[in-house]
């Protein structure tokens, strides 16, 4: 049985919408699992299922790029997407008025470090990256305990990398920039690079090496813009657990003893997996609801 306050959580993916109720402790009770429909397809099932459930608030992370700022128009709406339907869609007005609620409201990517900084491997701590990699890359930042917006929110997966010399594909994935993050070291970057999936390239060092490279000069850049006290990896592509050590060491030398700090020395214990076994995003939609009701 779960505790007197029952809490709701929504991980708005762009292939899928992951629903759970949940206790504010991080005990998740139930979970459903909706494809990204059409809203006129999808939202009646997402406020029926939690009609259902009596919930007393729910917290959301949404797909970006979306209004995470209150106080402007485009708070709660899904922006510039090329998923059918989404574009301008006003998705907190849509679910407060279907569950007369209160509801909280960030980015998938955002919930998802909340999650590890509340329950995950970045307990405790202030000041935290994690980064995503899958399908897209996205990052959530946590500054002095609260969740970076500014006038959007982070797009870290977009930050322009260098080639490789040594890469031998140039093309790119994102049809915004030529040489981004997302671009270059995606899921489907990697599939387009080499001609397979990434799980299908496990036993390839040229590929991981390739990937290690674009991702530790990712992380380089966060390290000296957001001086995080750990960065946490995760999604699919992060599944490649030979990755971690190839991006410790490539970290170190970029960084090239610039920054010398405990952390960085203890370079093992600082880029590291998730903590919550793939449940950051809904654990940290638990906390949006969690504050959005005030408990």
């Amino acid at each position: 049985m779960c505790a007197e306050t029952l809490l709701g959580g929504i991980e708005f993916g762009g292939t899928k919408i992951v629903l759970a109720t949940g206790t504010p402790d991080g005990k998740i009770c139930e979970r459903e699992v909706f494809s990204t429909a059409a809203p006129e397809s999808v939202l009646p099932k997402i406020v029926d299922w939690f009609k259902a459930r009596s919930i007393q608030a729910l917290g959301v992370g949404a797909f970006g790029p979306t209004g995470v700022n209150p106080d402007l128009p485009s708070y709660g709406k899904i922006l510039s997407t090329p998923k059918q339907g989404w574009r301008n869609f006003n998705l907190l007005q849509a679910l407060k008025d279907g569950l007369n609620v209160p509801v909280g409201y960030d980015t998938d990517v955002n919930a998802a470090c909340l999650g590890e900084a509340v329950f995950g491997a970045a307990r405790g701590l202030d000041n935290v990256v994690y980064l995503t990699v899958g399908t897209g890359i996205g990052a959530g930042v946590l500054l002095e305990g609260k969740l970076q917006h500014g006038m959007l929110h982070p797009e870290a997966g977009h930050i322009l990398v260098e080639r490789e010399a040594n890469d031998p594909w140039q093309q790119t994935k994102c049809p915004y920039h030529q040489n981004c993050l997302e671009g270059l070291a995606s899921g489907p970057a990697i599939q387009e690079r080499w001609g397979l999936p990434a799980v299908e390239l496990t036993e390839k060092d040229e590929v991981w090496e390739l990937e290690a490279a674009y991702l530790a000069k990712a992380l380089s850049t966060y390290v000296m813009c957001y001086s995080p006290q750990r960065i946490i990896l995760g999604g699919g592509v992060m599944e490649q657990k030979q990755l971690f050590p190839l991006i410790q060491q490539k970290l170190i030398a970029y960084l090239n003893g610039y920054i010398n700090t405990p952390e960085i020395e203890d370079i093992q214990n600082y880029v590291v997996p998730g903590g919550c076994e793939g449940n950051q995003g809904i654990l940290g939609a638990l906390v949006l609801g969690q504050r959005a009701l005030g408990a």
